[in-house]
């Protein structure tokens, strides 16, 4: 810069070296600021962080070897983790009253939610994987609403491998579209369609609260709260 400065002073300079001289500052200051933004930006970014919570523990209830990518979990077995924690979950959730508080949990507005980012219920989105589960698996036994219409989704989970694999944004996406494709099937009301629909528009950038609220709406459309686990 301390270059070009000098030959500006010239008066001698002609038309041409000037339009030269312009195109040489150019490419300075777009090199300048290219090298500032490469430096700059890392700390920069320290100062923004994401509106989603944290990556939950894939374990539930606290349990150790649980959750559905773990060898002892043994969904479907009588002696795995899989067993011991449906066990809990059936119990915390026998009453319509403790069913009914869980979808309105799920069902809170982004606004709403946003304003306890760290109190979200349940804590740890497991656990509403596992009332999915275990409310799919029923639906498939008793021949309710959503017969074999999440079954696949269930064969999936217990798999431990389509929406365990991967980082905890694109797994919970991947279930928050397949059990999007499904839920007209469970013929739901018209407002709660046009929930459904609008869902990944309504607040792209929280993927917790897109596969809570997905889950709300599957839960409330199979009748959860009075038919149970």
């Amino acid at each position: 810069l301390r270059s070009t400065i000098r030959v500006c002073l010239v008066p001698s300079v002609n038309t041409k070296s000037k339009s030269q001289i312009v195109t040489v500052d150019a490419v300075m200051i777009s090199l300048y600021l290219r090298a500032f933004t490469l430096t700059a930006m890392p700390f920069l970014s320290l100062g923004f962080s994401s509106t989603s919570p944290q990556p939950s523990s894939k374990e539930v209830y606290g349990i150790p070897g649980s959750g559905w990518s773990s060898p002892e979990w043994k969904w479907g077995s009588a002696t795995g983790t899989g067993h011991d924690c449906a066990k809990i979950c059936r119990q915390q959730y026998a009453t319509p009253e403790a069913r009914a508080e869980l979808i309105e949990c799920l069902l809170l507005s982004k606004e709403d939610m946003n304003m306890n980012l760290d109190e979200r219920t349940p804590e740890n989105f497991e656990e509403v994987k596992l009332v999915l589960a275990l409310a799919w698996q029923k639906a498939r036994k008793k021949c309710y609403g959503g017969l074999e219409t999440y079954g696949e989704l269930l064969d999936e989970m217990a798999k431990g491998q389509r929406y365990e694999e991967g980082t905890e944004e694109s797994c919970s996406m991947l279930l928050v579209q397949h059990m999007q494709k499904r839920f007209f099937w469970l013929d739901p009301d018209v407002q709660d369609k046009i929930s459904m629909n609008l869902l990944l528009y309504d607040c792209e950038s929280d993927f917790d609260w897109i596969r809570r609220r997905c889950s709300g709406l599957v839960l409330k459309a199979m009748d959860f709260e009075e038919v149970g686990l």
